[in-house]
Order: C-alpha cells, then structure tokens, then sequence
C-alpha cells in the first residue's frame, strides 16, 4: 500500500440555501475550486489527473454524473474518468476514501476527490396520484382519454412532497434526523441550554476565525449574483450576533411540545463545495508537488439508526485501532456539527465505558474529544452542512488548521444518515 498525500484542499464559501448561491449552476459549486488548484500547479497537464470522484446527494436531473461534467467543465482531457457516490453525510468523505483506496493500489496517480451540494435547489416532487395522472394524459389519445384523465384531478394532488424533507427522514426507525438528536437529547438529559450554550459557541469561533482570516488559505472566491459581478469570498452564515438569550427564544423544531432541538441549535441548510487534490509519491515527484499532509487511513462504520448522531465515536473507535493511534495523540478534531445535542451526545458518551458499551457497543471508552480540540474554527451549526459536501469540507479545513497550529495528527468525522460514522486521520506534513 503505497503512500498518498493531499497537495491541496479547497472550498467554496458555504452558504444558508436561498441567498447568494441559490442561482449558481451546481457544478460550478465544485469546477472553480479544480481550477484554482490547477492554476497553482502549472506542472500538471489536463491529462495528468486519472480521476475525479465527487459525493453530491441531490443529484440534478441535468447532471447525472455531476463529476463528469466537473472534470471536463475544469479543463481535464477527456480521457479522464469520473463518477459521483453517495454515503449520505459522508459523500464528500467517501469520494476521498475511494480516491486514497486506488492511489494506495496503484490504480491511480493522480485524483481530485470532494463534494457539493446546492440545498437551495433540491425539487419539490409531484404527488403519486399526480404523477400517475401525468401519465395517464400522455398514454390519451382521443379528447375524451384526455378529459377522462383530467377529471381525476384533486386540489390535493397539487401538495408538493419535499425532497429534502424526505431525504432526512430514516425509512428504517421512521425518524427524521432531527428526532434522532431529540432522542440523545432526552435519553443523556442533553439541557437546551447546553445545546443553546454550545451553538452559540460554534457562531463565536466561526465569526472570530473569518474576522482574523483563518479560513483565507481554503476558501476559492466565487462569483455570485444575477449578473455575476460580486465575488463572494466569506461564509454566509455564522452570526454575529449570536446569543444564548436569542437561541433561547427559538421553539423547537422537530418536537414542538417538549423538545429541545431547535433551528438555531442545529445545522442549517447549506450549499458549497470541496476539493482535495490527491497524489501517489511518483505523482508528487513527476510534478514537482509540496504535499500538504498524508492520508494515514479512513474507517466507516454502523451505528443503530436512532441513534446516527454517535456515528463518529464508532468510527473513530475503529479508525485509532487500524492505525495503532490514541486520543491522546491527537492535535484536532473536526467532527460535523448536525446538532448540538449530537455532538454534546458524542462527547459525553465518548469518555464513558458504560455509556460506549450502551449506545455503540465498544468494549471501552474511546476517550476524551477535548473541547479546545474540537472544531476550534467553529462547526456545521454555524457554518453550514451541504450535505455532499461536508465530509471533504472538513478535511479541508483539518488541514489548514493544523498547518495554521503546526500540529502533526488531526481526524475528521461525522455522523451519518442512516445510521453510520466515518472518520479519516491525516498527518500534517508542513511542520
């Protein structure tokens, strides 16, 4: 198993759906990051790149194969082979554990791997008794069929069925991932206003690290409006005028007669993109690459569906015991933010034998997530989770930040829908 190193990481801003990116053409979420990072590195050749492998959960009617149209949008020959996965949440991570699975083979030298998502522009769907009578006025032939289907019609087949709204809800428990955070609430005595304390966290470093500029050296500009002609160069939702006393008169959201989980403690509905460039050791020396840090590997792994939002501690768990690592040994920790009751819930559980044992099924307790280690630029509560997008989106910033920190070990991870975790761990190469 060869080696395979990261030479660049980049994102788009992440934007709340509905504002600056709901006009954007989805591809374009990931093409201008691939160009970007071709622009810095004018060694490699529009053939030199073996693959693009993007995760993206919406998938557009009009792009089928998103990744296809990203690769030769970006300028990549077309002899270079590209597919779009899906793993849920962990779309984005999943396309990077595929790219690092075939360069470590020697299937490839040279992939660029990430995620996108447009939220703003997931469909509303047609009703099945519309639908069928779509399809019974295409099958007419004569006014009369034509009629005859009409009069079928009902004002309620006009509901629409929201895709996004779906697309959360687990077919297997029957919860929507929201209940599931509700339900770790309730089952751990998650408070509201712990859950109210740490999003307000998540606002405050988010708004402190793009005051200070620590996002600068990930985020590509995109331009945005209906003329195109501003650039967008910042995140569009972290708030600054985030407090407990505002998220403390939100209602809940997904039990709205004793819940806690509310949609200012919760992630909110996003777009952007990421991208990382990933190469073989051959690669890094044809081109003449600085590799940024090395992927040591990635681990996914089940969890029960009510219980999704533990996910990373299971994953981790299995991550650190492939790799022979320890908490300990850690410098940061990325870990999606879905809500705040799920990352609390992960935490708590985590330095916990018994509880470890109760909700995952490990033997041990995993350990620690320190808080001064964890998400120390802010999290998917303040900044968003485009869905395709964000299990590349923090690996992205893991690695900025521990370049930023000069530390050495990071792992990136998150909670999946369905009931799944997935964590890589990356060792930081410029020190």
């Amino acid at each position: 198993m060869r080696n395979v190193f990261i030479v660049a990481a980049k994102r788009t801003p992440q934007v709340k759906s509905g504002l600056d990116f709901k006009e954007v053409s989805v591809p374009h979420l990931a093409i201008g990051l691939l160009q970007n990072i071709l622009d810095s590195y004018p060694k490699i050749e529009n053939t030199s790149v073996d693959e693009v492998i993007f995760g993206n959960i919406g998938a557009p009617p009009q792009f089928a194969n998103i990744s296809r149209v990203i690769a030769l949008e970006a300028g990549l020959d077309q002899k270079t082979s590209a597919y779009t996965v899906n793993r849920n949440c962990a779309a984005g991570m999943e396309a990077v554990a595929q790219a690092t699975l075939k360069i470590a083979t020697s299937r490839a030298e040279l992939i660029f791997a990430g995620g996108l998502e447009s939220m703003s522009q997931m469909p509303l769907i047609f009703s099945k008794e519309m639908t069928d009578m779509f399809i019974e006025l295409m099958k007419a032939k004569s006014l009369k069929e034509r009629l005859t289907a009409f009069g079928r019609f009902r004002p309620y087949f006009l509901k629409p069925i929201i895709a996004i709204e779906k697309g959360l809800t687990d077919p297997f428990c029957g919860l929507n991932m929201g209940q599931t955070a509700e339900l770790l609430a309730r089952e751990l005595n998650i408070t509201r206003e712990e859950q109210d304390t740490f999003a307000n966290y998540s606002h405050q470093k988010a708004c402190a690290a793009t005051k200070e500029g620590r996002f600068h050296s990930e985020i590509v500009p995109v331009l945005v409006g209906n003329k195109m002609d501003r650039i967008l160069t910042h995140d569009v939702g972290p708030r600054s005028d985030s407090s407990v006393e505002r998220l403390g008169q939100m209602r809940p959201f997904f039990d709205k007669k004793s819940g806690s989980v509310t949609v200012g403690n919760s992630c909110p509905i996003t777009d952007g993109g990421s991208a990382l460039l990933l190469a073989s050791e051959e690669a890094v020396n044809r081109h003449a690459l600085t590799p940024l840090a090395r992927i040591v590997d990635y681990s996914f792994n089940g969890v029960a569906p009510k219980y999704m939002g533990l996910g990373p501690i299971s994953s981790i768990s299995a991550l650190l015991k492939r790799t022979g690592q320890t908490m300990d040994a850690i410098d940061l920790f990325e870990i999606n933010e879905a809500f705040s009751a799920q990352i609390i819930a992960v935490q708590k559980i985590a330095k916990d034998a018994a509880l470890c044992s109760r909700f995952v099924g490990l033997s041990e307790a995993l350990g620690e997530i320190p808080s001064e280690k964890l998400n120390v630029n802010g999290g998917g509560v303040a900044l968003g989770h485009p869905v395709g997008s964000s299990g590349s989106r923090i690996i992205v910033t893991l690695v900025h930040e521990l370049m930023r920190r000069r530390g050495k070990w990071g792992v990136a991870s998150l909670c999946i829908g369905g009931g799944q975790g997935g964590a890589v761990l990356v060792e930081n190469l410029a020190l």
